[in-house]
This record gives structure tokens, sequence and C-alpha cells, in this order.
């Protein structure tokens, strides 16, 4: 086993953390529901990255995997999607259907990673496949897929979209660039699926510490105050 590998993970949990806890006192500031929903979502990476830190450092027992199935691979992303979609719909009677949606996709996804059984023998891996880990149980397995692969889409779409609208205004660059680092962050984390797929802890790790740090960067540029026009330079 690669145990050298979890200091990865684990500083992936640690700006994961930082991420959530700088959008958190920001949301407590001035309401802002959508970076709320974004803190909801970086614990979540940071829940799944310590669960991998743990498996890796000295084996995978069962809670470890689906706490890091679960918030890693299922509810992660969908979280992301909806805080970009409250930035998107500004008509607020779209956003009740939307959370409620949420709510119920969280509670099902839950109770069933919770109680789906697990194949022991599979977490013996240094990363276990789900497909080797969820083999009794197809659902808690394609769960991943159904919730993750639509949003993912969704939030890249509307973050380049976002991004698309700024382009070209000087005073908006920094927000520019930043909107755009975080699609590219997103996109690094979910082609870092490639690696889970084959149980390459180091590929999947790296990956994982690359991304967020990408979006934490990504969101820090793109949230910096907009310089007002000097009033003393010539129209």
């Amino acid at each position: 086993m690669l145990r050298g590998m979890w200091v990865v993970p684990l500083a992936a949990s640690i700006v994961a953390l930082g991420f959530a806890a700088l959008l958190g006192r920001r949301s407590l500031g001035r309401p802002r529901p959508a970076e709320l929903l974004w803190a909801v979502a970086l614990s979540m990476y940071a829940a799944a990255s310590l669960a991998l830190f743990l498996g890796v450092l000295d084996g995978w027992s069962e809670a470890e995997y689906r706490v890091y199935w679960l918030f890693g691979a299922v509810l992660n992303v969908p979280y992301l999607a909806a805080g970009e979609l409250l930035l998107l719909v500004r008509d607020r009677r779209l956003w009740l259907p939307a959370l409620v949606l949420l709510v119920f996709a969280t509670a099902f996804a839950v109770a069933r990673i919770r109680t789906a059984p697990l194949d022991a023998a599979a977490l013996a891996a240094d990363l276990p496949r789900g497909a080797d880990a969820w083999a009794g149980d197809r659902l808690a397995l394609d769960l991943a897929r159904l919730y993750a692969f639509p949003t993912y889409a969704f939030l890249v779409g509307g973050t380049l979209w976002s991004a698309w609208r700024m382009h070209g205004r000087p005073e908006l660059r920094d927000r520019f660039l930043g909107t755009l680092a975080i699609a590219v962050g997103a996109t690094v984390v979910a082609a870092g699926s490639a690696f889970a797929l084959s149980g390459n802890v180091v590929g999947f790790s790296l990956t994982l510490v690359t991304g967020i740090s990408v979006m934490f960067w990504g969101f820090l540029r793109a949230t910096r105050r907009v310089a007002a026009p000097d009033a003393r330079r010539p129209a």
C-alpha cells in the first residue's frame, strides 16, 4: 500500500475545509444562499477527502468507504450545481422546488449508502473500485452516475456561461478569470474519476488536491473587489 500518499488527500481535505469556512463566514455576514450551498458541498468534499486519507493511511473500514462514496462520489457535485442554479435563476419562486428536490435526493442517497451491503474483500485495495465494493447493490454504485454526471454538466455549463457574459469587460477581468478557474478546477476533480475507476490512488489523490486548489484560487480571484473607475482619468 502506498502509505506515503496519505498526505495528499489530507491536504485536499484541509484546503476544502478552509474554502468551506470562508464561504460560511461570507454567508453569515450577508445572506448568500448560493455560497451557503457551496459551503455545504465543500464540507462534504473535506469529509470525503478525510475518509480517503484514513483509508490510505491504515486501510479502509466500511464507515470510511461509505463516507467517501456518499460525500465524494454522490452528493458533492449536486450541491455545487444547486448553488450555481441559485446564482443563475433570479426568480426565487423556482428555488423552493429545486431545494426540495435536493433535500429528497440527499435523504434517499444517505439511506441507500448507509444500508447497502459492502464487499469486505474489496476494501483491502489501496483505492477500492465502486464496481467491486458495491457488487451486491448496483443502485448504490449507479447513484454516483445518476447524481453527479448531469449536475456536473450543469455546473460547468453554468459557470462557463457566466464567464462568457463577463468576457471583454476589463473591469470584470478578475471575475472572468476566477470563474473560468472554478470550471477548470471542477473538471480536474471530475477527471479524477478515471483514476478512481482503475483504483489508481496516486492519480486520484493528486487530482483531488489540484482541482480543489484551482477552484479555491478561482473563487478568491472572482470575488476580488471591482476597482471603481478613476474619476480623474479622461474619458
